[in-house]
């Protein structure tokens, strides 16, 4: 699978499962770890949760497996590693306290909502 497939993939299971805030960042060229990052927000450690299971559900739907997940007994933060597109899911307050935007975002630009992608 492709890498913009992947991320259509993660987009639509975030959105089926009514995830907030969608962002989707391009890291190539600075780190070797992935190439994209995606971050949605849940309403609750429930939802983070529910949201994670959906995005690792349609991976495997589509023939993917997830490289790991990490994060589900606290559920506040979850990672679903799908190697080339990494997907983070987090409480609002977890998003807010991490600010990855800023720490992976360009210098001086607003990260990519899916609305653009």
């Amino acid at each position: 699978m492709q890498t913009e497939q992947i991320k259509d993939l993660v987009i639509d299971a975030l959105d089926d499962m009514k995830a907030k805030d969608i962002t989707v960042l391009d890291v190539r060229g600075r780190t070797s770890v992935t190439d994209w990052m995606i971050i949605a927000t849940g309403t609750s450690n429930r939802h983070v949760n529910a949201v994670a299971g959906n995005v690792e559900e349609k991976a495997k739907q589509a023939g993917m497996r997830p490289n790991g997940t990490e994060g589900r007994a606290a559920a506040d933060w979850v990672l679903v590693d799908l190697v080339d597109v990494v997907v983070h899911v987090m409480t609002d307050q977890a998003r807010q306290f991490y600010d990855l935007e800023r720490l992976w975002g360009e210098p001086g630009q607003a990260a990519a909502s899916s609305k653009s992608e």
